[in-house]
């Protein structure tokens, strides 16, 4: 899932000083909150050239190569007043003041690639409100079972049905927009591609909209809130029913009951705060609870208001008539004010949270009694520069922020000087701009000046935590980033380098705790985030390149596997892959030839051509088993890269199994084996591997038992770079994100377009297996090829490990297509992809 991007809108200012100037928009592909705000990750200053930059521009950025922005000339030709990610973060909605929508999608699954072929228009009529259809998957997540052992009971997948339905069930893509005059407008993306479009009038008497926001309910319904700006106008809800018929658009629209803002009926602010200035449902998925601002030019109000079913009076003539069998007391639906705040300072801006935290009475007591705050507080930032997080129920302070949009340095709640200080005079900036991420522990705005600042949000909110709460909070997290795919970078943001160990080891415990079915679901993914965990720790690293060696072992060993086939159709059910793993794991000769022998040779037939081009695999092998066994005696004492395969059982007889196929498709073309560099021209240099590596296998096969290795198969690794030549580990990604430089509470301020120049950014000590020369061999870590010193071919990289990639394959035969189709969208640990130029790839 792509929720790493930020998306921000600059407007031209030709009187300031301050080049971008303001940015309309903000959107976080991608959650929650606590206390207390930790201090400010980093600021962007935008460099004097973004001056030129006109309010039609959108601008895409990866959190973890903040620096590198991607700006898209929208075509638009008014202002941009909303932009919308999809729920996959690879599509985005951007609609302006003259009606106009269009959908971005990514190019060739690049962040830093966009283009738009698809769109609908209301010519003239400004967008207010927009939103993608709801796809019908929904979850909760329950406070409450965060010590359950199950993922299911912690993470529920709630009954949800999808705006609209294709034949089978499937939704229907598409979005919704409200215009400011009271028009709604949907657009369906049919699966060929065309574009249905209607448009229809919220209510008989339109008026003016001056702000709107949409929601959705269970039953597939689409909720829009409305007002025309004006806090003495009710606030009006209208249910929107879509639906296909005879291949048309058809929107059916209902009144549902109003509100009006109570401050307008207190004598004492009946005047004070004359308009809506914010209008925002707490979640989409809950479309009977909204939030309402009303503000003046001296400050602002904030309630919040849930939709409730309540009796119906009924009157005295009929109070003692019997009622009839099955009857029941007749019901309505109403309006009613759950909190509000005090005066308060003028808000500028709103972001809730994402993190679908289940509200129930239970997990609310569960969450406040474990300190865990995350999804329950809503954020508003003030003209005054300040930011305080609310509870998004009760609307009581849980954090308040002073950052250098105001006073320079984040305060905690308790801090009185820091509460009752008086801000100096000049100009204040202010977040214009403001979004949670999906996990809501970072909280990303822009501000007026133009300059995008990214916060990190305690879990606890400041509250002191003993290390176990922590870790079991952040566990609980990455958990369900985990399940549901979500991108885990805002949870690393509050890992230290003390913690990563319990970490991975707790998030092993959990997971293997689970049923088989969700644990092969799982597999891939676990690592990925045992890898991201790693790289925070110098004490790890290598660790985490073991991670991605495990990453490549799998996606290899599934492919080489899925190219075997049965010799007969009517074969028994396990196929190739598994009897060869059946029957590598039965026998354990330590000679290669023995094991080949049990096997149906016949299904590992392959024609000359196919075997060739899987050489480089083949190669990194080959390559990673000498490597493996020739740092055998060096991995019992020190953590090097390697060490955790020498109780990892199941991945050595994966490459057990590998060695295996190898050697039989070598009988079938001998140009397909590993080469290695030998001191004998005589020497069988995969047998003697195989050997080994059996031997090494056998003493970790058994996991809940493993032995250690003994003395003779220690003094025989020894020997090994005497008879091969040991490969260096040029194979392996280096991450040039900024995660693993934000562990310290200082605040860091970067540049667009600065990468290499970030002031503050002095890393831990770096394992000596990242350090590069700067002629060395540039390696596509996909495709186990060299690409020279200086590369020529255009190439991407993971946003997530830094693997790098060439954009064109250089090989067109069936097999290295099938390898390649694996990593279009994303990388071997489900990061996406950035282009990178030819002349830093």
């Amino acid at each position: 899932m792509m929720d790493v991007a930020y998306v921000c809108e600059w407007e031209k200012r030709p009187k300031s000083n301050h080049c971008p100037s303001i940015p309309l928009v903000c959107a976080w592909s991608c959650r929650n909150l606590i206390q207390t705000l930790d201090v400010m990750i980093f600021v962007f200053f935008p460099p004097p050239h973004y001056s030129h930059y006109l309010s039609h521009m959108i601008h895409i950025i990866d959190t973890e190569h903040p620096w590198d922005v991607y700006s898209i000339n929208s075509g638009h030709t008014e202002v941009i007043s909303c932009l919308e990610w999809d729920q996959s973060g690879s599509r985005l909605l951007s609609a302006d003041g003259d009606g106009q929508i269009k959908c971005w999608c990514m190019a060739d699954h690049l962040v830093n690639s966009w283009e738009s072929n698809l769109g609908s228009a209301i010519e003239g009529d400004p967008i207010v409100a927009l939103s993608w259809l709801h796809n019908g998957v929904k979850l909760a997540l329950h406070v409450e079972k965060s010590g359950s052992t199950n993922f299911g009971e912690k993470f529920s997948r709630v009954k949800f049905s999808p705006s609209l339905t294709l034949f089978g069930g499937k939704p229907m893509e598409g979005w919704l927009a409200v215009t400011v005059s009271g028009l709604v407008t949907v657009s369906l993306l049919k699966p060929n591609g065309a574009l249905l479009t209607a448009s229809e009038s919220l209510c008989r008497l339109r008026g003016r909209v001056a702000l709107a926001d949409i929601a959705f309910t269970s039953g597939g319904n689409i909720v829009v809130a409305a007002t025309d700006g004006s806090s003495s106008s009710p606030v009006q809800f209208f249910k929107v029913c879509v639906s296909v018929v005879n291949e048309k658009c058809r929107i059916d629209t209902e009144l549902l009951p109003s509100l009006f803002m109570r401050c307008t009926t207190d004598p004492v602010r009946r005047d004070k705060y004359p308009a809506v200035t914010h209008l925002k449902f707490l979640t989409r998925e809950n479309s009977e609870q909204v939030l309402l601002c009303a503000s003046s030019q001296m400050g602002s109000i904030v309630e919040c208001w849930s939709l409730r079913k309540e009796g119906l009076p009924v009157n005295n003539i009929f109070q003692h008539r019997s009622p009839a069998v099955g009857e029941k007391q007749p019901t309505i639906l109403k309006w009613r004010i759950l909190s509000a705040t005090n005066d308060l300072e003028r808000v500028s801006a709103v972001a809730l949270p994402k993190l679908p935290i289940s509200i129930s009475s239970t997990d609310l007591k569960v969450a406040s009694d474990t300190k865990f705050c995350p999804g329950l507080g809503l954020a508003l930032a003030f003209h005054d520069g300040s930011i305080q997080i609310l509870h998004r129920l009760s609307l009581h302070m849980m954090g308040v922020y002073y950052g250098s949009a105001s006073s320079g340095t984040g305060q905690r709640v308790g801090d009185e000087t820091a509460i009752k200080r008086q801000r100096t005079g000049g100009p204040t900036i202010h977040y214009k701009a403001l979004q949670f991420s999906w996990t809501s522990l970072a909280l990303v705005g822009v501000d007026n000046h133009g300059k995008l600042h990214m916060i990190r949000v305690s879990p606890s909110m400041g509250q002191m935590l003993d290390m176990n709460t922590l870790l079991r909070h952040l566990l609980f997290l990455l958990e369900y980033c985990m399940v549901t795919g979500y991108d885990w970078w805002d949870v690393l943001l509050h890992v230290q380098p003390g913690m990563v160990h319990n970490l991975v080891e707790k998030l092993h415990e959990e997971y293997m705790r689970q049923n088989q079915a969700l644990q092969q679901v799982l597999s891939t993914r676990i690592v990925a985030v045992k890898a991201s965990l790693c790289k925070l720790s110098s004490a790890t690293a290598a660790r985490a390149c073991d991670f991605h060696a495990k990453l490549l072992l799998i996606a290899i060993s599934s492919t080489l596997k899925s190219l075997l086939r049965p010799h007969l159709l009517n074969t028994p059910d396990k196929s190739p892959g598994d009897r060869l793993a059946e029957i590598c794991a039965k026998i354990t000769d330590t000679d290669i030839d023995k094991v080949m022998i049990n096997l149906k040779t016949e299904e590992f037939v392959l024609d000359a051509s196919t075997l060739q081009s899987l050489q480089q695999l083949i190669q990194w092998v080959g390559d990673f088993v000498l490597y493996l066994l020739a740092n055998l005696p060096n991995l019992g004492s020190v953590v090097r890269p390697g060490f955790g395969f020498l109780r990892d059982g199941a991945s050595l007889g994966m490459l057990r199994e590998m060695m295996v196929v190898i050697r039989i498709w070598g009988l079938l073309k001998p140009g397909c084996l590993p080469i290695y560099t030998a001191t004998s021209d005589n020497q069988d240099s995969m047998s003697l591997l195989f050997r080994l590596l059996t031997k090494l296998w056998l003493c970790s096969r058994d996991e809940s038992h493993p032995q250690e290795p003994d003395e003779p198969l220690i003094d025989e690794c020894c020997l090994l770079p005497s008879q091969l030549l040991v490969p260096t580990l040029d194979w392996l990604p280096i991450n040039d994100g900024v995660i693993c430089k934000l562990q310290s509470k200082h605040a860091l301020r970067l540049q667009f377009g600065k990468p290499y120049s970030l002031p503050g950014l002095s890393s831990s000590p770096q394992v000596e297996i990242f350090s590069r020369s700067p002629g060395a061999q540039r390696m596509d870590h996909l495709r186990c090829l060299h690409m020279g010193v200086s590369p020529t071919e255009d190439s991407k990289a993971c946003t997530r490990c830094g693997c790098v990639t060439m954009l064109r394959s250089p090989n067109k035969t069936t097999a290295v297509k099938q390898w390649e189709q694996r990593w279009i969208k994303n990388c071997l640990c489900g990061g996406l992809w950035r282009r990178i130029p030819s002349t830093v790839s």
